[in-house]
């Protein structure tokens, strides 16, 4: 099956059409969804979405630009909004210094607080990096040598060594429809050089829609355009790709996603 390893259906883009979001998600071979909250509003919302469509499966987390300094989330607090089966990630989380509009320290410190969420949980990190690849690299390989977690780096556009250490950590990378615009080169040259066994392809729609559709709202179904152009980035073909990522995402979340989840 081909799987959605990250969107936000949650969000109020998909109010007036979900049943068709969905049906055109399945008619296009979308076997999984994984659908990520990004702050505490959302919650209620996730845990809705996963329950009434079987093949949607939820991560829940405080994105970085979400962040209420005045209102940090404890480890113990965010650790029992995991207990739902079909939550099986933790996340999204991570640092963005693009607008800083949330101070780093407590974007560092959240950060910190997932990674030991996941870590109780026993649930796979899910984080965002966006312009702040120095601090993100020192602060994962500090949290792996003090203690292995596992995770992965969403929506992937940052530096080869961002990249490579995530690689060396044993994390996964999951590429969106970036991958596919003109001026992605740079982005498609690291891509070759990664290993298949640890990839993963998203939507994070609403956003970032692949070309042909670029400009638009992005949904699950758009990330065919994605897989084919990984598929040409990596040259392999498209069913052994289909199976390897399958089998990629499985292996990452595994604690709580049995293969045979959907059958």
């Amino acid at each position: 099956m081909i799987i959605d390893s990250h969107c936000h259906l949650d969000f109020e883009n998909f109010d007036d059409d979900m049943d068709e979001v969905i049906s055109r998600a399945k008619e296009s071979g979308i076997g999984l969804i994984l659908n990520v909250a990004t702050d505490l509003r959302s919650y209620t919302d996730l845990i809705a979405l996963i329950e009434k469509y079987p093949f949607i499966f939820g991560a829940f987390g405080i994105h970085p630009g979400s962040i209420n300094p005045e209102d940090m989330i404890s480890v113990q607090d965010l650790t029992q909004m995991l207990h739902h089966l079909k939550i099986i990630g933790i996340g999204e989380t991570g640092l963005d210094y693009h607008y800083e509009n949330v101070d780093r320290k407590y974007q560092q410190e959240s950060l910190r607080t997932h990674i030991e969420a996941s870590r109780i949980a026993r649930l796979p990190i899910i984080i965002h990096t966006r312009d702040a690849d120095k601090d993100m690299i020192n602060i994962l390989r500090e949290e792996m040598l003090y203690k292995p977690f596992t995770g992965m780096i969403h929506c992937f556009s940052s530096s080869e060594q961002m990249a490579k250490t995530a690689i060396d950590l044993g994390m996964y990378i999951s590429l969106s429809g970036i991958i596919t615009f003109k001026k992605s080169q740079e982005l498609q040259d690291i891509v070759k050089k990664l290993p298949l066994s640890q990839l993963l392809i998203e939507t994070d729609a609403p956003y970032l829609a692949p070309v042909p559709y670029r400009g638009k709202r992005n949904e699950p179904s758009m990330i065919m355009e994605t897989f084919k152009q990984l598929a040409r980035i990596k040259d392999v073909s498209e069913e052994k790709l289909e199976l390897i990522l399958e089998e990629n995402f499985h292996k990452l979340f595994k604690n709580r996603l049995k293969k045979d989840a959907l059958k």
